[in-house]
């Protein structure tokens, strides 16, 4: 196993972290998590040098933190030589009191005194001025001060620009951030990579395989160019070693669901080093990118001209769900975002077709046409 220094933490992490988030199940009851294959693969990802566990209240309905305390409760001696990770469900805050009460419960869950790295859950615009107003930095300050958190973070899926204006209204210790070779100017994207990295703020990405689309359905098009490396490799290992690539990112974490993906991604760890890929396997990522973008179906360019709209519509954001589930094959990982990341009135659904957007549309796009075709993908 490689490891890395964690921004300006001292810590050194493992490249590779485990996600408890897809944990094996059991009758596809995400709750139900399937403890003796989770437990084998712990064990083995620990044993073979992984150091850093990531989970969040909410993983597997709530399950995946009272697992993990279990776990580490009967293997004492694991729990001693990693790093665990775990977030406040910022969607949950409502009153002040509500940042001590989720501590208390997640300490409760990973049966703990402490927790290594504490991070506000996927920020965005209303997530972070709701925590702020509220007092969350003063919280975070006086969690540490009192030993119960040990490093604070928090992970990101919103613009860019809120990315930098949280970065600079807390000396962070990590965050976490979305990155992978089709994701290097969504959300935070390379710019605010670069930024948390000149900080000091150790950097922690999540969704290498972008929710598995990028390891499974790969279409014929996409592997022929695969196969013009002159080294072949699969497409989970181009996913990751593009992402270790960065010297800026401290770890990668991956949701491993078996035992088999376990071993395969510790056995590419091995090999995770910066400015390991050449020239030529620089260029075959390009044109994957550039055929998988070959696949979208609203020529959207997300100019903003369209915004805002009266009803409060995120017209871009709902065509790059749409996008994104038409060039990966796949309408899972997008529909989940699309539910996560959205308020109501953002979605689809909530379009009045009143036709203002599509009078000023640059892209002369069919606006109410393309929401209702978001709205019957995602809201079935």
């Amino acid at each position: 196993m490689l490891y890395r220094e964690l921004g300006s933490t001292n810590e050194k992490v493992s490249i590779l972290g485990l996600g408890a988030m897809r944990l094996p199940i059991i009758n596809e009851q995400a709750s139900f998590i399937d403890e003796e294959e989770s437990a084998a693969m712990l064990k083995y990802a620990i044993e073979h040098g992984v150091n850093y566990i990531d989970t969040a209240y909410p993983y597997h309905d709530g399950s995946s933190e009272v697992f993990l305390g279990k776990f580490f409760h009967e293997n004492p001696a694991l729990r001693e030589k990693v790093h665990l990770a775990t977030k406040m469900p910022s969607w949950l805050i409502n009153k002040k009191e509500d940042m001590d009460y989720y501590l208390k419960k997640q300490l409760k869950n990973l049966k703990s005194n402490q927790i290594d790295f504490y991070l506000l859950h996927s920020l965005k615009a209303d997530y972070w001025k709701n925590l702020e107003k509220l007092g969350v930095l003063d919280f975070l300050d006086s969690a540490k001060e009192q030993g119960i958190v040990k490093y604070t973070g928090f992970s990101f899926h919103g613009e860019v620009d809120l990315f930098m204006e949280i970065m600079d209204a807390y000396d962070w210790d990590v965050c976490q951030l979305q990155f992978n070779y089709m994701d290097e100017n969504y959300q935070a994207g390379r710019e605010g990579l670069r930024y948390a990295a000149d900080q000091g703020v150790g950097i922690i990405v999540m969704e290498p395989l972008r929710g598995g689309c990028l390891a499974s359905n790969i279409p014929p098009e996409v592997q022929e160019i695969w196969d013009l490396a002159d080294e072949p490799k699969s497409p989970v290992e181009w996913a990751l070693k593009y992402v270790w690539d960065f010297p800026e990112i401290n770890v990668v974490l991956s949701g491993m669901s078996t035992l088999e993906q376990v071993q395969e991604n510790i056995q590419l760890a091995e090999e995770g080093l910066p400015h390991s890929l050449t020239r030529n396997d620089k260029e075959i990522i390009k044109e994957v990118k550039m055929t998988y973008r070959d696949k979208i179906v609203v020529d959207c360019n997300e100019c903003g001209y369209c915004m805002p709209c009266p009803q409060g519509v995120d017209i871009p954001c709902n065509f790059r769900f749409l996008n994104f589930a038409h060039m990966f094959n796949d309408p899972n990982g997008p529909q989940m975002q699309y539910h996560a990341l959205m308020n109501k009135e953002q979605r689809a659904s909530h379009c009045n077709e009143c036709g203002e957007c599509e009078n000023i549309c640059p892209q002369m796009i069919n606006i109410k046409e393309k929401l209702k075709n978001v709205a019957e993908t995602f809201e079935k």
